[in-house]
This record gives C-alpha cells, structure tokens and sequence, in this order.
C-alpha cells in the first residue's frame, strides 16, 4: 500500500510539473504576440519571444543594399533617454536610430542587447557582442582597450538640482551636500574634478532614474548627467531643473574591442558620414532632442499608465514565470539526487554534495549569473544564450536549497522506521523507497513550495544580464517616463497575485499529494 501510495505521490508531482511546464512554455509566447516587442516580432518560440523581450531586435535585412548581410550584435544601455529607451515596447533613441540608419545605409543586419552600460561593456570583453554603443564617451583610458569610432555627438553635461529646490544656484552651493553621478561615466570624473573645490560629497549610482530619485527623495541634493539626458526627462516629468550651463567634456563614440571587428568600425564610420551629408544624422537629433519632440509613452493618469505598459509587463511576467519553472524543474532534479547523497552512507558522495551545497549557497547568485553569462564565455569559446545563463544560475542556486531540504526531510523521519523496516527483511533501498521517502515527501512539500516562491522572486536578479523578466520590463518603462513609484507599485502587486497563484497551486497539489 504504502508503495502504491509513494508512486502514486511522484506521479502526481509529475504531472503537476509537466503541466505547470506547458502552461508556461505556452504563456511568454502569448505574451509576446499580444503586441509587446519590436525587431522580427511573431515567432512562436519561448527562446526568440525571450530574445525579443530582453532587448534584441533585428533590424531590416539589408543584403538587397549591396553590404555584407552579416548580423552584428551590438550592447547598449538600458535606461539612458533620449539615447536608448523603450517607446510603446520598441528601443528607441538617438543611438539605435543611428545605428539602424547606419546598418541599412551600409547592407548590414543589427541585433541590439540591452543589457546596462557596465554589463554591455563586459559582454564586448567577453566577446558576446561585436560592439558597443551606449552614450559612450572616448577618452583615453577607453582607447588602450577599445577601438572607438569617429565621434557621433559631444557630450555636455550639466548639473540639476529638484524643481522645488531654491538653495541651490551652481556649484558653489554644494559645499558639504551630496551629488548623484553615474558609474564609471564622464559625470563622475567631472564631478571628482572639483570636488576638492567646491567641498561636496559624491555618490555614484548605476542609472539616471536611480540618481533621479535619490534627488528628489533627498538623500542626494544634485545630480549631474549629459544634458540631453536632462532635457528629456524634464519633458517627461522627472520633476528636476537645471542650475548650470553644459559643460563640454567629450565625444561619444561606438566601441569594438581592440583590433577586432575592423570592418563593422569601417561601416560605421562610412554610414555616419552618409548620414551627416544627406542630413538624415541631423533629422535623427532633432527627432529626440528639438523643442517640440515629441517622444516617450503617452500615459498621463495612473489608469493610462497601466494600459500603456501592461502588454510589455505581461511578457516579463510570462518570461519571470517560464525562466522560475524550467530552473525549479531542474532544481528539483539535482536536488534530489544531491539531498540522497548527503545522507548517504558513501563519505565520497556525501562530500561531493557537501561541496555543491556549499559552493552554490555560499556565492551571491548574482555572481554566478555574470559568471554564466560574462565568464562562462570565455572559458569555453562560445557564446551562452542569456536564457542558458539564466537558466543556469536559479538551477544550480535553487538545487544547493533543495538538497538541504531533502536531507532535512529524510533525517527527520524517525530512525526508528529503517530499522523497523529492515527488521522485517527490507533492504537499505527498498526501505527507503518504500518506507522513509513517502513519509520524508510530505515533510519537504511546504519547504519546496517556499523554495519557489523564492527563486521566482530571485529571478528579478536576472536583470542585471539584460534577462527579459519582469523587473527589467518596469525598468525599460520607469527610464523612458520617470514614473519609478507608480511603475514600481504596479509591479508589485503583479508579483503579489502571481506569487499568490502559484502559491495556491503548489498547495493544491500538495494537499492532492498528501492526503
């Protein structure tokens, strides 16, 4: 009986992950196709609808124009309006206009990877794009490692200070307050430029919205950034204004890695001249920067905001959900197979378990997910997909957790059950399949039940590669609009009814399972 019962138990878990697994397979498609993406669009495929949604988008083939035809995968920035941001779900920005512009004037395809300005320039490190275009200014430290293209725009920066913010008036102000500037960006050497002169703190923080909001909730009193960047989101509401003139502090230029991609640097530079004597360059400028531009979501009231943005928030739900059950799937696999082998009796078993465990619990997770993405590449010679990365890290951080609640589980079966069953003839195996792990199922469920509740929610870690979930679709959003709170809240409470779904279903099939 109690054999029947355990195999009717793993059955039913079965299927119940077999279900949850079409049901998600089925569901980032959907999600795609309800309108959500740019580049090719349309494809029934989980991997391209991810690929779509976490920033990749093809350009027209151009082979017809005489070029090469070949693809290039190109990294920029996330959030960095008016220069790459998303518009109605498609990247947008002077950037990737001119870029597009450039590889249809020159017959060649682009593939763009929206991953942030520090990860872009890591994948091109790591060879998993041929370039990088992201508001990148050419200075001389970049040259030794990159190859920059003739410059495409001049950057000036300025400072800003909140709207409501009347102390305020220059740099002479600041002495003893704090100013917001952007990592690794041409504002914090400016701002490290003067701060002995003018005496104020510097906090550096990774994206304008972020430096935004620490201006307008206090903890900094100024930020500076490039003032196109400034510009545009004054029209959008960011809530700040300007208190200096722009400061000339450099060109910006796209970057291939040192001696290599010779030929895309050539195209480039060649499309760019095009552009600037046929006037499109100018037109491209003015589509985003003149005074009466016009770009950015038209979401006016909350209620306009969330039927702006729903369709692309669907798709990185539908991409959260389908990367936490194929990595839960997974997890439950090893977990298994490492949670048995911690309590078995074999000590070279139970210490190559002990080490996975270890290994994988005591690293950060999102260590492991620059390392599959950024690291991995290197060591092995080819590129890894970013849903492989993804895919890769919840697994293997999911299944160190897992094999601790197996073990757990299985040792707090009262010894006295094995030795009661092998008293009547059983094996060390028999009596554990058929007497310890039935009774050990039901002790684990609410642990694992819990333990993906988590890794859904580790999964918004994933952003950080450029992964296509949830969180990263509101960054793509609160970046062009500056609404951060609202987009932010509407976030929450999809995370909120997901997560309370899904917790209601692993119930459902717990209490099937253990009844």
């Amino acid at each position: 009986m109690r054999e029947t019962r355990f195999r009717t138990a793993v059955r039913t878990i079965l299927a119940a992950f077999a279900t949850l697994g079409v049901l998600l397979l089925g569901l980032a498609p959907a999600a795609t196709a309800s309108g959500y993406g740019s580049g090719t669009g349309g494809s029934a495929a989980a991997p391209v609808a991810a690929a779509e949604a976490s920033g990749i988008v093809a350009a027209d083939a151009q082979a017809e124009a005489g070029g090469t035809g070949e693809t290039y995968v190109i990294g920029t920035d996330t959030t960095f309006a008016p220069f790459e941001f998303r518009d109605g779900g498609e990247l947008v920005g002077i950037d990737i206009d001119l870029v597009k512009a450039i590889a249809e004037d020159q017959g060649f395809e682009v593939e763009f990877r929206s991953l942030g300005f520090n990860a872009a320039l890591q994948a091109l490190s790591s060879d998993q794009v041929d370039g990088v275009i992201a508001g990148m200014g050419i200075t001389e430290e970049r040259q030794e490692i990159y190859d920059f293209s003739d410059p495409y725009f001049t950057a000036e920066l300025q400072l800003a200070v909140n709207g409501t913010n009347e102390e305020v008036q220059g740099w002479e102000d600041l002495e003893g307050e704090t100013v917001a500037v952007k990592t690794g960006s041409q504002s914090e050497e400016y701002a490290k430029s003067v701060q002995d002169e003018y005496g104020f703190e510097i906090t550096a923080l990774d994206q304008t919205t972020t430096m935004v909001e620490s201006v307008k909730a206090g903890s900094a009193t100024a930020l500076m950034d490039d003032y196109p960047v400034l510009a545009y989101g004054i029209t959008q509401g960011s809530g700040l204004k300007t208190v200096t003139d722009p400061v000339p502090v450099g060109d910006y230029g796209f970057a291939v890695n040192k001696d290599q991609n010779a030929e895309l640097l050539e195209m480039f530079n060649t499309g760019l001249a095009e552009l600037k004597e046929s006037g499109e360059y100018q037109e491209i400028l003015d589509t985003y920067l003149a005074e009466d531009a016009q770009t950015g979501p038209d979401a006016s009231s909350f209620w306009g905001l969330i039927t702006t943005t729903f369709p692309a928030l669907m798709v990185g739900l539908g991409n959260t959900l389908l990367v936490t059950g194929i990595s839960f799937a997974l997890a439950m696999a090893l977990g298994l197979m490492f949670g048995f082998l911690k309590v078995s009796t074999n000590p070279v078993l139970r210490g190559i378990a002990t080490v996975f465990v270890s290994v994988f619990r005591g690293t950060p997770i999102l260590v492991w997910a620059f390392f599959f993405y950024f690291g991995l590449p290197q060591l092995i010679g080819t590129e890894v997909d970013i849903w492989v990365a993804g895919v890769l890290t919840l697994t293997l951080n999911g299944a160190a957790y897992i094999a601790e609640i197996v073990r757990g589980a299985v040792q707090s079966v009262d010894p006295g059950q094995m030795e009661a069953s092998r008293s009547l003839g059983l094996g060390y195996g028999k009596s554990m399949q058929r007497v310890v792990l039935p009774q050990a199922f039901k002790i684990m469920t609410p642990s694992l039940i819990n333990q993906l509740v988590i890794m859904l929610k580790d999964s918004s870690l994933l952003l950080a590669i450029g992964f296509g979930e949830l969180l990263y679709q509101a960054q793509q959003i609160y970046a062009a609009n500056f609404r951060v709170t609202e987009v932010l809240l509407i976030v929450g409470i999809i995370y909120f009814v997901a997560i309370t779904l899904l917790t209601q279903l692993a119930n459902f099939v717990d209490r099937k399972v253990n009844k």
